[in-house]
């Protein structure tokens, strides 16, 4: 059972352990048992500038108290809706680990969450997050905490709390996972819902910076089954294999605002584990299939690669990774060109039309056409 002892700020709510089955003595300490509530301390004080660095209307992340405060009225919500999502970042933290960086972890946490929050038309506000570990290491603690706050500043959101579990027994020395919890609003009546797309809607996609944080599972067993080591030097894949692999998730915020703004949208899909087999039909109707035309895109690099030394079909390649596709923004016919205008112009300037919602018959609800030609080079997206 873990035990937890407080610290006195929402950044970082306690330090926990494994209970000591041996009998107690006089002698002892919450050290002995390997957990060092000094370098909890310590860790609070370094992090502290990266939380106040968050500070948004509604929250100013101020250290002390128990748990994290949020204004709605004073971030300027009349009659909202809170929409609340949680995630991690999975087996790319062994990976990031191999590497020694883990600074990009930290926004994947965020992104994870808080493009969910997007794809659902809702602004996020604050973020908390999880990290536990077997020996507190303050240093890599500090650096994915400084990358937890690099995403918050991206999405405008605030880092109001947070959880750090030193629990020897459970991981090991070295050893870490992560989670994180974000919240948004919107005012009520806005947020998406699947009976808002229709057939002939457009699909506008905003290019992914790489793996983001799914299908790591499948990309490690790729790496050991080729002996592929991570500071290899690949054709085509820019700063080495384990660079490309790395790069931290996308997040669309400001891409989604824009398109907002623009007018029209009536879905979003954030392409997260499942790919873009598995996450597109979550945000429309069973009546409805998306016809993805894969000559649109040129398959990236670090997917090319995987593809190759993995042996891995073009299908399970769509239903396991984004392929290049972060995000995919819903609109109605008429506004698809000042939408993708107004993206090109503003915060995406990859982005492209990818595909067209149609009444579904008897088929899957995605359909890619022009599949072959991720196996081929292509061109850039237009």
């Amino acid at each position: 059972m873990a035990i937890s002892s407080s610290i006195s700020t929402p950044i970082r709510l306690g330090l926990a352990s494994m209970s000591d089955k041996t009998p107690p003595r006089n002698s002892l300490s919450y050290r002995d048992a390997g957990v060092d509530i000094d370098a909890g301390d310590a860790l609070v004080s370094d992090i502290g500038p990266d939380a106040a660095r968050t500070r948004r209307p509604g929250a100013d992340v101020a250290l002390g108290g128990f748990g994290g405060l949020f204004d709605l009225a004073a971030a300027g919500f009349k009659d909202p809706i809170l929409v609340a999502a949680t995630d991690g970042v999975g087996t790319k933290l062994e990976l990031a680990r191999a590497v020694g960086t883990h600074r990009g972890l930290g926004i994947d946490l965020v992104a994870m969450c808080v493009n969910d929050l997007i794809a659902q038309g809702a602004i996020p506000l604050f973020f908390l997050d999880y990290f536990a570990t077997g020996k507190l290491d303050r240093a890599v603690a500090s650096e994915v905490v400084a990358g937890i706050a690099d995403g918050c500043v991206e999405c405008e959101a605030a880092l109001i709390g947070g959880e750090t579990a030193e629990m020897p027994g459970v991981y090991p020395d070295g050893g870490f996972d992560l989670a994180g919890f974000a919240v948004g609003a919107a005012e009520r009546g806005t947020l998406l819902s699947r009976d808002m797309p229709k057939a002939g809607d457009v699909a506008i996609a905003l290019p992914s910076s790489g793996v983001h944080a799914n299908g790591f599972s499948l990309v490690r067993k790729i790496l050991e089954v080729t002996g592929t080591r991570l500071d290899a030097s690949i054709d085509g894949i820019e700063g080495g294999l384990g660079a490309a692999l790395l790069a931290p998730t996308r997040i669309y915020h400001h891409g989604a605002r824009c398109a907002h703004a623009a007018g029209g949208v009536t879905g979003i899909c954030h392409v997260t584990g499942g790919g873009l087999v598995e996450n597109p039909p979550r945000i429309y109707g069973d009546g409805l299939a998306l016809d993805i035309d894969c000559e649109s895109w040129d398959l990236p690099p670090v997917f090319r690669w995987l593809a190759s030394a993995g042996g891995v079909t073009a299908n399970e390649m769509a239903r396991t990774f984004n392929c290049g596709i972060g995000l995919l923004i819903f609109v109605a016919p008429d506004t698809a060109d000042s939408t993708l205008a107004a993206l090109k112009e503003g915060p995406e300037p990859g982005a492209w039309i990818a595909g067209q919602l149609a009444t579904r018959g008897d088929g899957a609800a995605v359909t890619f056409t022009n599949q072959d030609h991720w196996s081929q080079p292509g061109g850039k997206p237009s």
